[in-house]
Protein backbone atom coordinates (compact mmCIF):
# COMPACT_ATOMS: atom_id res chain seq x y z
CA UNK A 1 0.00 0.00 0.00
CA UNK A 2 1.46 3.41 -0.92
CA UNK A 3 0.90 6.62 0.54
CA UNK A 4 -0.83 9.34 -2.74
CA UNK A 5 -0.75 12.41 -3.54
CA UNK A 6 -3.33 14.30 -6.10
CA UNK A 7 -2.58 17.04 -8.80
CA UNK A 8 -4.54 19.09 -11.04
CA UNK A 9 -4.35 17.73 -14.47
CA UNK A 10 -5.86 20.72 -17.27
CA UNK A 11 -6.01 19.92 -21.19
CA UNK A 12 -7.63 22.29 -23.35
CA UNK A 13 -8.79 21.61 -27.07
CA UNK A 14 -10.18 23.69 -29.97
CA UNK A 15 -13.40 23.42 -30.54
CA UNK A 16 -16.23 26.20 -32.48
CA UNK A 17 -19.96 25.42 -30.97
CA UNK A 18 -22.55 26.71 -32.56
CA UNK A 19 -23.97 28.29 -29.34
CA UNK A 20 -22.82 28.27 -25.57
CA UNK A 21 -24.40 25.21 -23.57
CA UNK A 22 -22.24 25.57 -20.53
CA UNK A 23 -22.08 28.22 -18.01
CA UNK A 24 -18.82 30.48 -18.58
CA UNK A 25 -17.00 31.32 -20.90
CA UNK A 26 -15.97 27.53 -22.75
CA UNK A 27 -18.81 27.61 -24.92
CA UNK A 28 -17.70 31.20 -26.66
CA UNK A 29 -13.96 30.80 -26.78
CA UNK A 30 -13.68 28.51 -29.29
CA UNK A 31 -11.71 25.97 -26.55
CA UNK A 32 -12.98 23.62 -24.43
CA UNK A 33 -10.50 23.28 -20.91
CA UNK A 34 -11.39 20.37 -18.97
CA UNK A 35 -10.11 19.47 -15.56
CA UNK A 36 -9.28 16.35 -14.21
CA UNK A 37 -6.88 15.19 -11.04
CA UNK A 38 -4.28 12.98 -11.07
CA UNK A 39 -4.03 10.44 -7.99
CA UNK A 40 -0.58 9.07 -7.58
CA UNK A 41 1.20 6.36 -5.64
CA UNK A 42 4.25 8.03 -3.74
CA UNK A 43 7.65 7.26 -5.01
CA UNK A 44 6.27 4.74 -8.03
CA UNK A 45 6.95 5.51 -11.27
CA UNK A 46 4.60 3.66 -13.94
CA UNK A 47 4.29 3.29 -17.92
CA UNK A 48 0.67 2.29 -17.25
CA UNK A 49 -2.64 4.63 -16.90
CA UNK A 50 -5.91 4.28 -15.67
CA UNK A 51 -8.48 6.51 -16.91
CA UNK A 52 -11.85 6.91 -14.58
CA UNK A 53 -14.62 8.67 -16.39
CA UNK A 54 -17.82 9.23 -15.70
CA UNK A 55 -19.99 11.89 -18.59
CA UNK A 56 -21.45 13.82 -16.02
CA UNK A 57 -19.27 13.38 -12.33
CA UNK A 58 -16.23 13.76 -11.40
CA UNK A 59 -14.51 10.06 -9.96
CA UNK A 60 -11.43 11.48 -7.88
CA UNK A 61 -13.43 11.40 -4.36
CA UNK A 62 -14.65 8.24 -5.07
CA UNK A 63 -13.60 5.56 -3.23
CA UNK A 64 -12.35 2.20 -6.07
CA UNK A 65 -9.86 5.10 -7.61
CA UNK A 66 -8.35 5.87 -4.66
CA UNK A 67 -8.27 2.28 -3.66
CA UNK A 68 -6.46 1.58 -7.61
CA UNK A 69 -3.49 4.67 -6.49
CA UNK A 70 -2.65 2.94 -3.38
CA UNK A 71 -2.25 -0.05 -4.70
CA UNK A 72 0.44 1.16 -6.58
CA UNK A 73 -1.36 2.83 -10.27
CA UNK A 74 -1.31 5.92 -11.70
CA UNK A 75 -4.64 7.26 -11.92
CA UNK A 76 -6.32 10.04 -13.73
CA UNK A 77 -9.61 10.81 -12.74
CA UNK A 78 -10.69 13.19 -16.07
CA UNK A 79 -13.91 14.99 -15.44
CA UNK A 80 -15.70 16.18 -18.91
CA UNK A 81 -17.13 19.58 -19.71
CA UNK A 82 -20.35 18.71 -18.17
CA UNK A 83 -18.80 17.65 -14.61
CA UNK A 84 -21.57 17.67 -12.18
CA UNK A 85 -24.24 19.27 -14.50
CA UNK A 86 -25.55 17.06 -16.96
CA UNK A 87 -28.28 19.22 -18.17
CA UNK A 88 -26.82 20.14 -21.68
CA UNK A 89 -24.95 16.75 -21.98
CA UNK A 90 -23.90 15.36 -25.37
CA UNK A 91 -22.22 11.81 -25.17
CA UNK A 92 -20.45 12.74 -28.52
CA UNK A 93 -18.66 15.46 -26.73
CA UNK A 94 -17.58 13.72 -23.73
CA UNK A 95 -16.38 10.89 -26.28
CA UNK A 96 -14.34 13.96 -27.92
CA UNK A 97 -13.03 15.08 -24.09
CA UNK A 98 -12.20 11.30 -23.14
CA UNK A 99 -10.00 11.75 -26.55
CA UNK A 100 -8.09 14.17 -25.37
CA UNK A 101 -7.26 12.97 -22.41
CA UNK A 102 -5.81 9.82 -23.75
CA UNK A 103 -3.81 11.38 -26.30
CA UNK A 104 -2.41 14.45 -23.62
CA UNK A 105 -1.49 10.92 -21.64
CA UNK A 106 0.32 9.57 -24.40
CA UNK A 107 1.88 12.49 -26.08
CA UNK A 108 2.59 15.02 -23.33
CA UNK A 109 2.78 12.42 -20.23
CA UNK A 110 4.70 9.71 -22.22
CA UNK A 111 2.58 6.65 -21.25
CA UNK A 112 2.56 3.53 -22.91
CA UNK A 113 -0.34 1.83 -21.24
CA UNK A 114 -4.07 3.49 -21.19
CA UNK A 115 -6.85 1.18 -19.29
CA UNK A 116 -10.41 2.48 -19.30
CA UNK A 117 -11.71 2.23 -15.77
CA UNK A 118 -15.31 2.31 -16.74
CA UNK A 119 -17.26 2.74 -13.71
CA UNK A 120 -20.91 3.25 -13.04
CA UNK A 121 -22.26 5.56 -15.59
CA UNK A 122 -18.77 5.37 -17.00
CA UNK A 123 -19.20 2.23 -18.19
CA UNK A 124 -21.10 2.70 -21.15
CA UNK A 125 -19.09 5.75 -22.33
CA UNK A 126 -15.77 3.64 -22.00
CA UNK A 127 -17.67 1.42 -24.53
CA UNK A 128 -19.09 3.94 -26.78
CA UNK A 129 -15.70 5.63 -26.77
CA UNK A 130 -13.81 2.73 -27.62
CA UNK A 131 -16.28 1.70 -30.14
CA UNK A 132 -15.19 5.04 -31.64
CA UNK A 133 -12.22 4.78 -31.40
CA UNK A 134 -11.69 0.98 -32.86
CA UNK A 135 -14.09 1.68 -35.33
CA UNK A 136 -15.29 5.14 -35.57
CA UNK A 137 -18.64 5.60 -37.66
CA UNK A 138 -20.02 8.77 -36.03
CA UNK A 139 -20.39 11.86 -37.45
CA UNK A 140 -23.14 13.93 -35.85
CA UNK A 141 -25.11 14.12 -32.88
CA UNK A 142 -28.63 12.45 -32.68
CA UNK A 143 -30.12 15.97 -32.93
CA UNK A 144 -28.33 15.99 -36.63
CA UNK A 145 -25.59 18.46 -35.70
CA UNK A 146 -22.07 18.09 -37.63
CA UNK A 147 -19.64 16.40 -35.09
CA UNK A 148 -17.65 13.79 -36.77
CA UNK A 149 -15.66 11.53 -34.37
CA UNK A 150 -14.30 9.91 -37.09
CA UNK A 151 -12.12 12.55 -38.00
CA UNK A 152 -10.89 12.97 -34.51
CA UNK A 153 -8.45 10.23 -34.85
CA UNK A 154 -9.72 8.95 -31.19
CA UNK A 155 -6.60 6.69 -29.86
CA UNK A 156 -7.70 3.33 -28.44
CA UNK A 157 -7.20 1.84 -24.69
CA UNK A 158 -5.24 -0.49 -24.86
CA UNK A 159 -8.06 -2.47 -22.72
CA UNK A 160 -11.48 -1.43 -20.90
CA UNK A 161 -12.82 -2.52 -17.43
CA UNK A 162 -16.50 -2.73 -16.96
CA UNK A 163 -16.75 -1.58 -13.03
CA UNK A 164 -20.06 -1.89 -11.09
CA UNK A 165 -21.89 -0.01 -14.31
CA UNK A 166 -25.03 -0.20 -16.30
CA UNK A 167 -25.80 -0.83 -20.24
CA UNK A 168 -26.05 2.77 -20.13
CA UNK A 169 -28.01 6.03 -19.46
CA UNK A 170 -30.61 5.86 -21.70
CA UNK A 171 -31.63 2.43 -20.98
CA UNK A 172 -31.64 2.85 -17.44
CA UNK A 173 -33.70 5.84 -17.33
CA UNK A 174 -36.10 3.45 -19.24
CA UNK A 175 -36.37 1.28 -16.51
CA UNK A 176 -36.17 3.89 -13.67
CA UNK A 177 -38.76 6.48 -15.27
CA UNK A 178 -42.30 6.65 -13.44
CA UNK A 179 -44.54 5.85 -16.22
CA UNK A 180 -47.92 6.69 -13.80
CA UNK A 181 -47.30 10.56 -14.81
CA UNK A 182 -49.68 11.08 -17.02
CA UNK A 183 -48.72 15.10 -18.40
CA UNK A 184 -45.61 16.18 -18.62
CA UNK A 185 -46.34 19.85 -17.22
CA UNK A 186 -48.21 18.47 -14.22
CA UNK A 187 -46.66 15.96 -12.23
CA UNK A 188 -49.88 15.75 -10.07
CA UNK A 189 -51.55 14.00 -12.77
CA UNK A 190 -50.96 10.40 -12.50
CA UNK A 191 -52.35 6.76 -12.57
CA UNK A 192 -52.84 6.06 -9.55
CA UNK A 193 -52.32 2.17 -10.57
CA UNK A 194 -48.80 2.79 -11.68
CA UNK A 195 -47.92 4.79 -8.86
CA UNK A 196 -45.25 2.80 -7.04
CA UNK A 197 -45.65 4.84 -3.90
CA UNK A 198 -48.76 5.31 -3.60
CA UNK A 199 -50.52 3.70 -0.98
CA UNK A 200 -54.00 3.29 -2.79
CA UNK A 201 -51.98 1.41 -5.60
CA UNK A 202 -53.78 -2.20 -5.09
CA UNK A 203 -50.62 -3.42 -6.80
CA UNK A 204 -47.95 -4.79 -4.01
CA UNK A 205 -44.55 -6.13 -3.98
CA UNK A 206 -43.72 -8.92 -4.76
CA UNK A 207 -46.06 -7.84 -8.01
CA UNK A 208 -46.17 -10.22 -10.40
CA UNK A 209 -45.54 -10.90 -14.08
CA UNK A 210 -48.26 -9.42 -15.83
CA UNK A 211 -48.03 -5.90 -13.31
CA UNK A 212 -44.55 -5.78 -14.44
CA UNK A 213 -45.29 -6.37 -18.56
CA UNK A 214 -47.35 -3.53 -17.94
CA UNK A 215 -45.45 -1.14 -15.77
CA UNK A 216 -42.53 -1.85 -18.15
CA UNK A 217 -44.62 -0.95 -21.34
CA UNK A 218 -45.78 2.10 -19.81
CA UNK A 219 -42.19 3.41 -19.23
CA UNK A 220 -41.34 2.84 -22.80
CA UNK A 221 -44.58 5.00 -24.01
CA UNK A 222 -43.85 7.62 -21.81
CA UNK A 223 -39.97 7.89 -23.04
CA UNK A 224 -41.36 7.95 -26.56
CA UNK A 225 -43.65 10.88 -25.83
CA UNK A 226 -41.48 12.55 -24.21
CA UNK A 227 -38.66 11.86 -27.32
CA UNK A 228 -41.63 12.91 -30.02
CA UNK A 229 -42.42 16.17 -28.21
CA UNK A 230 -38.44 16.78 -28.31
CA UNK A 231 -38.05 16.18 -32.21
CA UNK A 232 -41.20 18.12 -32.77
CA UNK A 233 -40.21 20.93 -30.94
CA UNK A 234 -36.53 20.73 -32.18
CA UNK A 235 -37.71 20.85 -35.79
CA UNK A 236 -39.73 23.59 -35.18
CA UNK A 237 -37.02 25.65 -33.51
CA UNK A 238 -35.55 24.84 -37.21
CA UNK A 239 -38.48 25.96 -38.94
CA UNK A 240 -38.59 29.53 -37.18
CA UNK A 241 -34.63 29.89 -38.32
CA UNK A 242 -34.53 32.54 -35.17
CA UNK A 243 -31.54 32.80 -32.71
CA UNK A 244 -33.34 30.33 -30.88
CA UNK A 245 -31.87 27.13 -30.94
CA UNK A 246 -32.32 25.07 -27.81
CA UNK A 247 -35.18 24.98 -25.06
CA UNK A 248 -34.68 23.39 -21.77
CA UNK A 249 -37.63 21.46 -20.18
CA UNK A 250 -37.92 19.31 -16.88
CA UNK A 251 -38.52 15.77 -16.69
CA UNK A 252 -41.01 14.77 -13.38
CA UNK A 253 -40.73 11.77 -11.55
CA UNK A 254 -37.65 9.45 -13.10
CA UNK A 255 -36.66 7.33 -10.45
CA UNK A 256 -39.65 4.15 -9.75
CA UNK A 257 -37.64 1.04 -10.71
CA UNK A 258 -39.95 -2.30 -8.88
CA UNK A 259 -36.75 -3.42 -8.23
CA UNK A 260 -36.48 -0.65 -5.61
CA UNK A 261 -39.32 -1.55 -3.68
CA UNK A 262 -39.00 -5.80 -4.77
CA UNK A 263 -35.92 -7.81 -4.24
CA UNK A 264 -37.32 -10.62 -5.46
CA UNK A 265 -36.98 -9.11 -9.45
CA UNK A 266 -33.65 -9.74 -10.23
CA UNK A 267 -32.51 -10.69 -6.82
CA UNK A 268 -29.11 -9.36 -5.61
CA UNK A 269 -27.39 -8.56 -2.13
CA UNK A 270 -29.38 -4.81 -2.37
CA UNK A 271 -31.42 -3.18 0.34
CA UNK A 272 -35.34 -3.15 0.29
CA UNK A 273 -36.52 -0.12 0.10
CA UNK A 274 -33.73 1.78 -0.92
CA UNK A 275 -31.84 3.10 -4.58
CA UNK A 276 -27.98 4.11 -4.61
CA UNK A 277 -29.29 7.97 -4.23
CA UNK A 278 -31.07 6.89 -1.24
CA UNK A 279 -35.47 6.82 -0.42
CA UNK A 280 -36.54 6.15 -3.73
CA UNK A 281 -40.22 7.63 -2.95
CA UNK A 282 -37.89 10.94 -1.81
CA UNK A 283 -35.46 10.75 -5.11
CA UNK A 284 -38.19 10.39 -7.47
CA UNK A 285 -38.98 13.86 -7.36
CA UNK A 286 -35.77 15.34 -5.87
CA UNK A 287 -33.90 17.71 -7.51
CA UNK A 288 -30.85 14.61 -7.71
CA UNK A 289 -33.16 12.38 -9.84
CA UNK A 290 -31.82 11.18 -12.88
CA UNK A 291 -32.56 13.31 -16.61
CA UNK A 292 -33.96 15.79 -13.99
CA UNK A 293 -32.93 19.29 -15.83
CA UNK A 294 -32.53 18.39 -20.10
CA UNK A 295 -32.21 20.16 -23.00
CA UNK A 296 -33.65 19.15 -26.38
CA UNK A 297 -30.29 18.08 -27.52
CA UNK A 298 -29.40 16.38 -24.32
CA UNK A 299 -32.18 14.16 -23.89
CA UNK A 300 -31.69 12.51 -26.98
CA UNK A 301 -28.33 12.43 -26.52
CA UNK A 302 -28.65 10.37 -23.48
CA UNK A 303 -31.74 9.65 -22.43
CA UNK A 304 -33.61 9.01 -25.45
CA UNK A 305 -33.23 4.74 -25.57
CA UNK A 306 -33.98 5.27 -29.65
CA UNK A 307 -31.63 7.63 -30.24
CA UNK A 308 -28.89 7.49 -27.60
CA UNK A 309 -25.35 5.82 -29.27
CA UNK A 310 -23.82 5.37 -25.39
CA UNK A 311 -25.51 1.91 -25.10
CA UNK A 312 -22.81 -0.68 -23.66
CA UNK A 313 -24.35 -3.93 -25.37
CA UNK A 314 -24.61 -2.62 -28.95
CA UNK A 315 -20.78 -0.81 -28.34
CA UNK A 316 -18.82 -3.68 -27.20
CA UNK A 317 -19.76 -5.88 -30.08
CA UNK A 318 -17.26 -3.47 -32.61
CA UNK A 319 -14.53 -3.62 -29.41
CA UNK A 320 -11.28 -5.74 -29.79
CA UNK A 321 -9.41 -4.66 -26.73
CA UNK A 322 -9.03 -7.01 -23.24
CA UNK A 323 -12.28 -6.69 -21.37
CA UNK A 324 -12.94 -7.41 -17.88
CA UNK A 325 -16.51 -6.98 -16.48
CA UNK A 326 -17.15 -6.74 -12.71
CA UNK A 327 -20.08 -7.11 -11.47
CA UNK A 328 -21.10 -5.91 -7.71
CA UNK A 329 -23.12 -8.50 -5.91
CA UNK A 330 -25.00 -5.88 -3.70
CA UNK A 331 -25.25 -3.30 -6.18
CA UNK A 332 -27.95 -0.70 -5.68
CA UNK A 333 -27.87 1.23 -8.51
CA UNK A 334 -27.07 -1.32 -11.41
CA UNK A 335 -29.35 -4.28 -12.25
CA UNK A 336 -27.74 -7.67 -12.21
CA UNK A 337 -29.01 -7.92 -15.46
CA UNK A 338 -27.06 -5.23 -17.25
CA UNK A 339 -23.14 -6.61 -17.29
CA UNK A 340 -24.58 -9.67 -18.00
CA UNK A 341 -26.04 -8.31 -20.83
CA UNK A 342 -23.02 -6.62 -21.74
CA UNK A 343 -20.58 -9.61 -21.49
CA UNK A 344 -23.66 -11.79 -23.20
CA UNK A 345 -22.55 -8.94 -26.49
CA UNK A 346 -19.12 -8.80 -26.43
CA UNK A 347 -16.90 -10.47 -29.16
CA UNK A 348 -13.35 -10.01 -28.42
CA UNK A 349 -11.20 -13.15 -27.34
CA UNK A 350 -9.67 -12.09 -23.94
CA UNK A 351 -12.70 -11.04 -21.66
CA UNK A 352 -12.98 -12.05 -18.49
CA UNK A 353 -16.34 -11.83 -15.77
CA UNK A 354 -15.70 -11.67 -12.21
CA UNK A 355 -17.84 -10.80 -9.39
CA UNK A 356 -17.54 -9.70 -5.51
CA UNK A 357 -19.83 -10.45 -3.08
CA UNK A 358 -21.61 -8.29 -1.08
CA UNK A 359 -20.31 -5.41 -2.74
CA UNK A 360 -22.58 -2.10 -2.87
CA UNK A 361 -21.99 0.51 -5.79
CA UNK A 362 -20.07 2.69 -3.64
CA UNK A 363 -18.01 0.24 -1.50
CA UNK A 364 -19.45 2.38 1.19
CA UNK A 365 -18.72 1.30 4.64
CA UNK A 366 -17.18 -1.86 3.00
CA UNK A 367 -13.58 -2.01 3.33
CA UNK A 368 -12.99 -5.84 2.98
CA UNK A 369 -15.25 -5.29 -0.42
CA UNK A 370 -13.49 -2.68 -1.98
CA UNK A 371 -9.98 -4.82 -1.34
CA UNK A 372 -11.09 -7.77 -3.04
CA UNK A 373 -12.23 -5.49 -5.83
CA UNK A 374 -8.78 -3.82 -6.37
CA UNK A 375 -7.31 -7.19 -6.14
CA UNK A 376 -9.45 -8.48 -9.00
CA UNK A 377 -8.95 -5.19 -11.54
CA UNK A 378 -4.53 -5.44 -10.33
CA UNK A 379 -4.76 -9.35 -11.08
CA UNK A 380 -6.27 -8.85 -14.84
CA UNK A 381 -4.02 -5.36 -15.35
CA UNK A 382 -0.95 -7.08 -14.37
CA UNK A 383 -1.09 -10.06 -16.30
CA UNK A 384 -1.73 -8.07 -19.35
CA UNK A 385 0.54 -4.45 -18.79
CA UNK A 386 3.17 -3.73 -16.98
CA UNK A 387 2.56 -1.17 -14.07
Amino acid sequence: MFEIERRPVIVSFDEVAAFTETYGFAGSSGKVFLEGQYILPQGRASRTLLIFMHPASTLNLMPFSAAMARAGYHVLCAASRYAKNDTALIMEKVVADLGAYIRHARETLGYRHIVLMGWSGGGSLAMFYQSQAEKPDVRETPAGDAYDLAAMNLQPADGVMFIAAHTGRARLLAEWIDPSVLDENDPDRRDLSLDLYDPRNPAKPPYDIAYISRFRQAQRARIERITARVCETLGELRKRGGAEVERPFIVHRTMADPRFLDRHLEPNGRKPNWCYLGNPETVNSGPAGVARFCTLRSWLSQWSAADSRADAVECVANIRAPLMLLENGADDAVPPTHPKEVFAAAKMDDRIYRHVENATHYYKDQPRELEEAVKVAHEWILSRWSM
